[in-house]
């Protein structure tokens, strides 16, 4: 009779009965288990390499889908460690978060200087000047980075921003407004960004004080000292682009970056009219403003200095344009004590004291927004011809016709 060889049936793969693993590994196992994968209990595996290399894993079912990770190298992270953190985000899980998208979260945490660009780049389409990126940046990295500039975005506390504010908040009271202001819209962007859940600028104000702060308006001279300045200015040696522009300010009671950029596109003498773009205004709205006979005379003037076809009408040499300290420097020089934005003061004190033009038609002629929106709602015209007589009424009062 031959020897005959029976094989054991094979074993059946079928998922262990009884309690899941709780804390079924020690540190001792940890240091000398085996090639493979050990449950220790919560999802949590010890994965050791027929390297040797060990490190932990975590099985969870996020959002139903069932999902790998690793939690870290056995040499930096101690059992004790790898369950505690495997607990918090069993927990997270069950509660319907993603312990994944945290880690994510965690890793692509911008620091406060990043975060800055971002919002710097998310608003510069929205501003009509250039120069409001340059000065966002510059007020934040002066008074905020050395502090916070490193630091995560969803670090910076109450504290942080109070350190920051407390040295200038009475000292320099208008700039620690300024810089509050731009630290709480890129703290409420990393709220929007889910990288944090609060904005800590909301509650540091009660903590600094109220601020001393005295409302100074832009210098701007008494409207009988206007004609004496354009006296002043037209006899100057200064360039005869700056001389015109400064009368053409005077008077349009214009902005000066209106006048400034002011494009020969948008001049119309034969109808009296400056139609200043939507682009260029402060109410984002066009604007036509009553060209007076002085005023169309100082653009046949700068016509004759125009140089090769220049787009913009009041330019410096090379037809470049006027800086835009220019018109400041200019009535500094001639030693007058205004603004070049004080000259729209000056024309509507003149208005109410020397006129009887309505106030809604000084009120247009300056180009300001209807406050009342019933009011605005069912104002239709912008008073053009009436404020053509009050520009030319303006004009004879500086001739001294009037």
């Amino acid at each position: 009779m031959s020897d005959v060889t029976i094989s054991p049936p094979p074993l059946r793969k079928t998922k262990p009965k009884g309690r899941h693993p709780h804390k079924a590994l020690s540190a001792a196992f940890v240091r000398s288990a085996p090639p493979g994968k050990h449950c220790d209990g919560n999802g949590l595996y010890l994965f050791v390499k027929p390297s040797g290399a060990r490190s932990w894993i975590q099985r969870l079912v996020i959002r139903g889908r069932r999902r790998d990770f690793g939690l870290g190298s056995v040499a930096l992270v101690s059992l004790a460690e790898a369950r505690e953190k495997a607990r918090a985000n069993r927990k997270l899980a069950r509660e319907g978060g993603d312990p994944l998208a945290e880690r994510r979260l965690t890793r692509n945490m911008p620091s406060f200087a990043e975060a800055v660009k971002r919002v710097v780049e998310q608003k510069r389409s929205g501003w009509r000047n250039p120069r409001q990126a340059h000065d966002w940046i510059a007020s934040l990295r002066r008074y905020a980075f050395g502090r916070i500039g490193r630091m995560p975005v969803s670090e910076v506390t109450s504290g942080d921003v109070l350190g920051i504010l407390a040295p200038i908040w009475h000292v320099k009271a208008r700039t620690a407004l300024v810089v509050r202001q731009r630290i709480r819209t890129v703290l409420e962007w990393a709220v929007a960004m889910e990288y944090r859940t609060d904005n800590p600028c909301d509650r540091v104000v009660s903590v600094l004080g109220p601020q001393d702060i005295v409302v100074r308006h832009m210098r701007a001279l008494p409207h009988r000292e206007v004609a004496p300045a354009l006296q002043k200015v037209r006899a100057s040696n200064a360039m005869p682009g700056s001389r015109l522009a400064f009368e053409f300010l005077v008077l349009t009671a214009a902005r000066w970056g209106e006048v400034r950029w002011a494009e020969w596109s948008e001049m119309d003498p034969a109808q009296g009219m400056w139609t200043v773009p939507e682009s260029r205004t402060k109410s984002k709205r066009e604007h036509r403003v009553p060209l007076c006979r002085r005023a169309k005379e100082i653009l046949e003037e700068a016509r004759t200095l125009e140089d090769g076809g220049a787009r913009l009408i009041f330019t410096r040499e090379g037809g470049k344009p006027l800086g835009s300290g220019r018109m400041r420097k200019l009535l500094r020089r001639n030693e007058i004590a205004a603004v070049p934005h004080g000259f729209r003061s000056s024309f509507r004190d003149w208005a109410a004291e020397e006129t009887d033009h309505p106030r809604e038609v000084v009120e247009a002629a300056l180009a300001h927004v209807v406050k009342n929106k019933v009011e605005a709602a069912y104002r239709r015209t912008d008073l053009f011809e009436r404020r053509r007589r009050l520009m030319d009424d303006w004009a004879s009062y500086l001739a001294g016709e009037s």
